[in-house]
């Protein structure tokens, strides 16, 4: 009987798999003319294909003579549009070429999915015109990214609050950095709204209002130590990133002093990112093996999707002194059976100096056993050599770290892992 089962699954599994491939020699042929199209042209040089005539409905124009020198192309694979519908996350990569530099890889990102992109379109017709198809050019001039005219001299946290995690909480220090590190701006470096013209300012709300990873990589640069990919620019509907490395879950089965020192590096980026000589906690709200990348060369770990950061200004809490804001705040450890689920309260990311929870972002979704991804579970840190397996004290550790037994134990389990890990990379060099 069981003989019988597997045949039959067998035969299934080779009768799907005969489908699949017909399916896309049919979708190849369909898109024949395309396909030569495709190698033929420089999509990335075309206005439309990377919605420069949607500008000011944009993201920025400082690349914009780039990608229309024919400075920027994709890759091979990236120049098939029919493959488009498996890139969801509408992410690409492509080769950037100086004169004098040579070529280098990039990554261009739209962003958002297709749907997401249209949506924004829809609602800005709506709240223009009450339609939901209009030229979104003169609608943007009617909605609310265009009531900060020039006569407006700040960005205030009372008009954008709320807007996305960037900004859930806002300071004005916070504003003030991002507004003057804008760089979609000739004349950056001002805090000033008012120095930056009518489109720009356009183009600045609908980035923090749509997805503010942009003004994220802009306002903690990578070039100051942060650990986040390098903003390079954007044109239309496209913004253009450095390339990091392969992502993190490349090296889930890697050897164990590379995952070792890969593990000490997301425990310091946590570290940093809650504590700095800025006062500002950026907390990861979207934390899985996807969003991290490692460099090729120094095996540096870069967050590489900074959609959902929230930042709160430590100072300003401190100012306001908000109920509890020098209580101590633990995340609640849950069980999911989602991959890489995260229990927070942004309320108290908000109102509260210090917090665990990027601790417990990185322990439970990569390190720890109950981190899960792509059908695996174990973590970064699976599989120990003998003698640290039987000593337990990583394992111990690291369970405390995602699912405390004591008060306030995430926090000093999160220190006394950092200096464990720190130890067994001393050993294993």
């Amino acid at each position: 009987m069981l003989r019988f089962l597997s045949l039959k699954f067998g035969r299934l599994y080779r009768c799907l798999k005969f489908l699949f491939v017909v399916g896309l020699f049919v979708i190849l042929l369909m898109n024949t003319h395309n396909l030569f199209a495709s190698f033929q042209k420089n999509e990335l040089a075309d206005r439309r294909f990377i919605n420069l005539n949607k500008c000011p409905a944009c993201f920025g124009t400082s690349w914009c003579r780039k990608f229309m020198n024919g400075q920027i192309s994709f890759e091979t694979w990236g120049r098939l549009r029919f493959l488009d519908i498996f890139n969801v996350k509408n992410v690409y990569f492509a080769q950037y070429g100086e004169p004098r530099e040579g070529t280098r890889r990039i990554v261009l990102k739209r962003l958002g999915s297709n749907q997401e992109l249209a949506d924004i379109d829809q609602k800005i017709c709506k709240r223009a015109t009450g339609r939901q198809r209009c030229d979104l050019i003169q609608a943007m001039y009617k909605t609310e990214f265009a009531r900060l005219n020039g006569d407006v001299r700040l960005l205030t946290p009372e008009v954008v609050e709320g807007w996305s995690d960037l900004v859930h909480c806002p300071s004005q220090r916070l504003l003030d950095r991002v507004v003057r590190r804008y760089a979609e701006t000739k004349d950056s470096g001002s805090f000033l709204l008012k120095n930056l013209k009518d489109t720009e300012r356009m183009q600045l709300l609908m980035t923090l209002a749509f997805n503010p990873e942009p003004l994220v990589l802009q306002s903690f640069p990578s070039d100051e130590g942060w650990p986040f990919a390098k903003y390079l620019g954007a044109c239309g509907r496209i913004v253009a990133v450095n390339y990091v490395g392969e992502e993190l879950w490349s090296f889930y089965n890697a050897p164990w002093e590379t995952r070792v020192d890969l593990a000490m590096q997301l425990m310091d980026i946590a570290e940093q990112l809650t504590n700095n000589d800025f006062d500002f906690a950026l907390y990861l709200l979207d934390v899985s093996f996807d969003n991290f990348a490692v460099g090729p060369r120094d095996g540096k770990v870069i967050v590489v999707d900074a959609e959902n950061v929230l930042v709160a200004d430590k100072r300003l809490i401190k100012q306001n002194k908000p109920e509890n804001w020098d209580v101590w705040y633990e995340s609640k450890f849950e069980e999911c059976d989602k991959e890489a689920c995260l229990s927070f309260s942004k309320e108290a990311l908000c109102t509260r100096v210090t917090v665990d929870h990027n601790y417990y972002a990185i322990c439970q979704n990569l390190l720890s056993k109950h981190a899960t991804w792509r059908g695996t579970t174990g973590g970064l840190l699976h599989d120990p050599p003998a003698d640290i397996a039987k000593d337990g004290r990583l394992d111990t550790l690291l369970d405390e770290c995602a699912n405390p037994k004591k008060r306030y134990g995430r926090f000093q389990s999160a220190k006394e892992l950092r200096e464990y890990l720190a130890l067994l990379g001393n050993k294993a060099r």
